[in-house]
């Protein structure tokens, strides 16, 4: 499965991105997928994933109440809508998706990635 993500940009504190993420398989649809987000020299950082049903979903503390993941299964693609965006939310972003559907905040346990989109928030 190869996943393209997109979305990115540049924005002012306080505003919105949305990212989005096409998967090139139909079998992207029963798996767990999940957003990450890595800067320079750091460690990739959990943000939030949603179940293979879109029933579930997950998120950092740190994202919590500002961030929601989404899925549309016709266009088989996975959403990070992103609101109230802070500068400690600039980084390169990362989509992921976990065949095993564990519902794991561990980026070691996703199978597929995409290539990331660089999000920038100005102060």
């Amino acid at each position: 499965v190869q996943l393209q993500a997109s979305g990115g940009g540049l924005v002012q504190a306080g505003g919105s991105l949305r990212l989005s993420c096409a998967a090139s398989e139909r079998t992207f649809s029963t798996y767990t997928k999940g957003w990450f987000r890595q800067a320079p020299g750091k460690e990739r950082e959990f943000v939030a994933a949603i179940n293979w049903s879109g029933g579930t979903t997950y998120y950092a503390d740190s994202v919590k109440g500002r961030f929601t993941i989404s899925r549309d299964i016709a266009k088989n693609t996975v959403y990070l809508q992103m609101n109230s965006l802070k500068p400690d939310d600039t980084t390169v972003y990362y989509c992921a998706a976990d065949r095993n559907r564990l519902h794991s905040r561990d980026s070691n346990l996703y199978d597929y990635w995409g290539q990331g989109t660089q999000v920038t928030v100005s102060s």
